[in-house]
This record gives structure tokens, sequence and C-alpha cells, in this order.
């Protein structure tokens, strides 16, 4: 528990939430909120995980409103990945199959387009053929309820490992869910084996997250991402333009878990290209 406690730093985590602190590199500590403005959009260049009106909920956006967003923040990539068909009002089959005739530069952003598919059974199938998956320039394969019923932390672990063997899947999506619990060593070791990236989600770690309290499963994977040299991802999960290029509390675990720059692949667009082109 010792050792827990001072890898993953919980309690500073919790301390800062509590007393509305973030983390100011110059100084090299938290310090009150309202004396920081926010962290500057600039620093990242890319946010692939996003939502437009084709996911069919919590978004009335189109992509040219992403774009906007991204432009807004300074993003240089902005990646569209709308729900798979099996959620309800997610796009629909056609949607996908047309996304390979979509312009790949948009108001000077260089777009990227994917899907978040569903995984549908625990053989780790999802709810887009390969043929689909191949014409998309990444796949984020995520568990949801009531497409999937939750099991225990080793069935879960083993669905997302059964998912990591489709070839076109390229990251899993807020592995960090409480509904579906995980053995992140495991999970994180199969990432590894599959060149498939794990997502640090700014959603689920956000105060109004709705999937429980993910802050040590995604100080787990940080902390492994670390040790093993191997990259992450943080995704906005925007649904809509308000949260695209937002990676405020994805930024503070990352810091507690002292990742380095070149680990965190929103910073680079090219090494996220050269990571998908390896895959």
């Amino acid at each position: 528990m010792a050792y827990q406690h001072r890898v993953y730093g919980t309690d500073g985590m919790n301390h800062a939430r509590a007393n509305n602190m973030v983390w100011d590199d110059t100084h090299g500590k938290f310090v009150p909120a309202a004396g920081l403005s926010a962290f500057p959009a600039e620093r990242y260049e890319l946010d692939i995980h996003t939502h437009t009106i084709a996911s069919g909920h919590g978004s009335s956006a189109t992509i040219t409103d992403m774009v906007k967003a991204a432009k807004a923040c300074n993003l240089k990539m902005l990646g569209i990945s709308d729900h798979g068909p099996a959620t309800l009002g997610g796009g629909r089959v056609s949607y996908f199959r047309n996304l390979k005739y979509a312009q790949r530069e948009r108001l000077g952003v260089k777009m990227l387009y994917g899907a978040e598919a569903n995984i549908i059974n625990s053989k780790g199938n999802l709810d887009l053929s390969d043929d689909i998956l191949k014409s998309l320039d990444y796949v984020i394969a995520s568990m949801h309820q009531p497409v999937m019923k939750p099991g225990s932390a080793e069935e879960n672990t083993q669905t997302y490992i059964n998912a990591m063997k489709n070839p076109y899947v390229t990251i899993i999506g807020h592995c960090d869910d409480t509904k579906f619990p995980i053995d992140p060593f495991k999970l994180f070791a199969a990432a590894m084996k599959h060149r498939v990236l794990l997502e640090i989600n700014n959603s689920s770690l956000s105060p109004e997250g709705y999937r429980g309290d993910t802050r040590f499963t995604d100080l787990v994977i940080l902390n492994l991402s670390v040790h093993f040299n191997y990259p992450v991802l943080f995704s906005s999960d925007s649904h809509g333009k308000s949260h695209v290029g937002d990676f405020t509390y994805a930024a503070d675990a990352a810091r507690l878990a002292k990742v380095p720059r070149n680990l965190i692949l929103n910073y680079s667009s090219k090494a996220l290209l050269a990571f998908l082109a390896e895959k």
C-alpha cells in the first residue's frame, strides 16, 4: 500500500481537486486555480477522440463546427470518431464508409477520420465490419452499456485484449470506466504486444464525468507508460465543440505520474502518425 501511495499519488490529486488547485510548471507545485490562466491549448497538436451530431447524442455539432473549435485552440490535427451503429442513434455504416472521401484538411487543420466502435461481445467483435474499419485512419474500441454487459475485471480485461487482436484497432477507449473494471497491468502488457494505445480520457477524469472515480486506474496506466517507455494518448472525448482540445484533468494526472512529453502523443502529430503507420 505504501508503494501504491508513493507511485500513484492519489492523495495528492484528491487534495488538489478538493482545493481547486492546478499544477504550475514554473514553480513545480500545485497552486490555486484562480492564480493561473488555463493551460494553453497550443501546447498540444491534436485531439482525435471527438464526436459530432452523427454520434446521435450529446452533440449537435457538424464536422465544420468541430474544426472551428480545433482551430480556435490552435490544434494542428483533429480526429472525428463518432459512435458506431450499435450506439442508439450512432453513425450508420454508410456514414463511416464515406469518410474516406472527406476533406483531408479543413481551415488549415489536418483531418483524421475514425470511429469509436462498440465492442459487442466477449470475443472482442466490433459493430463495424473489417472492410469499413480498414478504410478509416484509426479505430477506438470501447465498451458501453447497454451494448455490453459489464463482467468481472478478468472478463473485461480479456474482452479488451480480444478486441486488440483486430489489426484495425488502434486505441482502447476509456478503459478506466469503473462500471467495466480491469486489470491495468495485464491490459497494458497486451497493449504493448498488439501495438495499441490506451487513452487517458479527460471526460472520465472530469468532476462532471459519469464513469466513477477513474483516477487510480489512469494513474496506474500513466506510471506503466513511464516504466515501459510506451506512449499514451490524451482524449477529450468531446461530444460537440465545447471540450475539443481540453486535456486539463488528463494533464493533471500525467504531471503526478511525471510522464515525459515524448510519451504523450498529443504533443506531436508527426509522432502519432508514425505510431499509426507502424500498426
